[in-house]
């Protein structure tokens, strides 16, 4: 019974059905009158892997305690997104911040052409064939955010059933 307990909670955490990733850990210094005040701060994406992702940054006194701080946040944030097989259903460029991110849909088999940040918020949310380009700022929150933007304001494309094609040709027909 243990054993099956301890399979199941890695790391004192229950098993998530979403992919983490942490993107950044940084240690950030504040300088006081007595010295340095060390804090951690992380960025963590999380993804399903089919058309859902949330980016989310947090901030503690330890590096752990900002990694769950960063997940729990990625988790509230969480967007969804068309995907159309495995790509993208059309061109979008986005700016956030000081970075701005080109996204244009791929043939399969293309695999992922993007930069660290992008790749793995692309990678978690279930994109397998896309190309991208990050313009501006090299910082990994904002190109992050960028993403993240951008999928939101992806579009479903329009696609008209085959009657609604023979229908819109005989009335083209008539007029002529």
């Amino acid at each position: 019974m243990n054993d099956k307990r301890q399979n199941q909670f890695q790391n004192g955490r229950e098993p998530s059905e979403y992919e983490e990733k942490i993107l950044a850990l940084d240690r950030v210094t504040r300088v006081v009158k007595g010295g340095r005040r060390f804090r951690f701060r992380a960025t963590a994406v999380i993804g399903d892997g089919k058309g859902k992702v949330g980016v989310g940054v947090g901030k503690g006194g330890d590096a752990p305690s900002s990694i769950v701080k960063a997940v729990a946040k990625a988790k509230r944030a969480m967007i969804e997104f068309p995907l159309q097989e495995t790509t993208i259903p059309h061109e979008i460029q986005v700016s956030f911040g000081g970075a701005t991110v080109f996204m244009k849909p791929a043939a399969p088999g293309t695999g992922v052409i993007a930069g660290g940040t992008v790749r793995a918020v692309l990678e978690a949310a279930g994109v397998s064939d896309i190309l991208t380009k990050s313009l501006g700022s090299s910082s990994k929150i904002n190109n992050a955010y960028a993403t993240i933007e951008a999928l939101k304001q992806l579009q479903q494309p329009i696609e008209k059933s085959s009657k609604e094609k023979v229908s819109t040709e005989k009335k083209e027909g008539n007029n002529v």
